[in-house]
């Protein structure tokens, strides 16, 4: 790659502004960038987590086709506004959760030179295979990939805060000394909250930095003593587990744009179902308004079947869009 980009046109070439070609990577751009998958892998074969265990097969059973419009209405919004690497499937893949990025690392964006990636080491056995493949990836990036000798599913589990301050959880996908094991190799400062409810079983089903300073938390989940460490580095903005259930939390921040998904209007009216979704999507408007985000929502519904929402289908590569405050 040329270190130096030419605009040509019919009547002159215009020459910008020299980049460094071979250090930069996605992590470093001032524009959001993300990591997504199209679902071509994608199945729910084994039930391996309580919202899949809660189906029988024919409910679980996946219309690719509808899938796909489903990815490619996400897809369409990001690569509009960002850019978008999609993960490449390996041929003849088996692996049914591939399309769910944000389990597969995280990259830390306060690391030296911006390109670290710590990968994820799989509790979940229809997962294991995932790690190779993100491996090669991202070696094909230039990132320096490590991978932690204990459990740890990525940046579901893992919630940047600001600076080297992170929000780590642990219990049923990843272990408490995997974030011990990166404080120590990578200087984070992790604060460890531990995943007791089998429904919320990653930490992006109930913590949502929403802006440097602000944190979306699900406090019923953890102690009075996590939350206290919490509050020392990030103001709270408390959600009860009637709206976390149905995915607040799992939401993207694009700019100042919030990304969550909602397939309301699929369920029928007076049910528990709709009232919870109402009122999960009702609590993301008012805090969406009272901080001047504006929201979109997204059906995708075929992936509810997986047990998964909108961040499961997101992989950070950079936090740019957190670099500004909006009021």
């Amino acid at each position: 790659m040329s270190s130096y980009t030419a605009v040509r046109d019919q009547a002159a070439v215009q020459t910008v502004a020299p980049i460094d070609s071979g250090q930069l990577n996605p992590t470093k751009l001032d524009c959001p960038s993300f990591l997504l998958n199209a679902p071509f892998s994608y199945s729910t074969e084994t039930a391996n987590n309580a919202w899949m265990r809660d189906l029988d097969e024919s409910e679980r059973q996946v219309n690719l086709n509808v899938a796909l419009k489903q990815f490619l209405a996400l897809y369409n919004y990001l690569s509009s506004r960002s850019l978008v690497y999609l993960l490449p499937t390996p041929k003849d893949c088996w692996l049914q959760d591939l399309v769910f990025t944000a389990n597969l690392g995280s990259v830390l964006t306060h690391a030296e030179h911006q390109n670290t990636v710590v990968l994820s080491n799989f509790a979940s056995k229809p997962r294991v295979g995932e790690t190779e493949v993100g491996e090669k990836f991202f070696q094909s990036m230039g990132y320096d990939v490590h991978v932690p000798p204990y459990k740890f599913e990525g940046e579901a589990e893992l919630k940047h805060l600001h600076d080297n301050v992170y929000v780590g959880g642990y219990g049923e996908r990843s272990q408490k000394e995997a974030y011990d094991w990166m404080e120590e190799q990578f200087g984070m400062e992790i604060i460890k909250v531990h995943e007791t409810d089998e429904y919320l079983y990653h930490l992006d089903c109930s913590v949502f930095p929403i802006t440097r300073e602000q944190t979306i938390v699900c406090t019923e989940m953890f102690t009075p003593g996590e939350i206290a460490e919490i509050e020392n580095h990030t103001e709270i903005i408390d959600v009860s587990r009637q709206v976390a259930l149905p995915g607040l939390c799992n939401t993207v921040r694009l700019g100042n744009n919030l990304l969550n998904a909602s397939n309301i209007h699929e369920l029928q009216a007076g049910t528990p179902k709709y009232a919870m979704e109402r009122d999960k999507n009702r609590r993301l408007e008012d805090i969406s308004g009272d901080l001047g985000f504006e929201l979109s929502f997204f059906n995708i519904s075929e992936f509810l079947k997986g047990g998964a929402v909108l961040s499961c289908m997101v992989m950070h590569l950079n936090r740019v869009s957190y670099n500004f405050s909006l009021i």
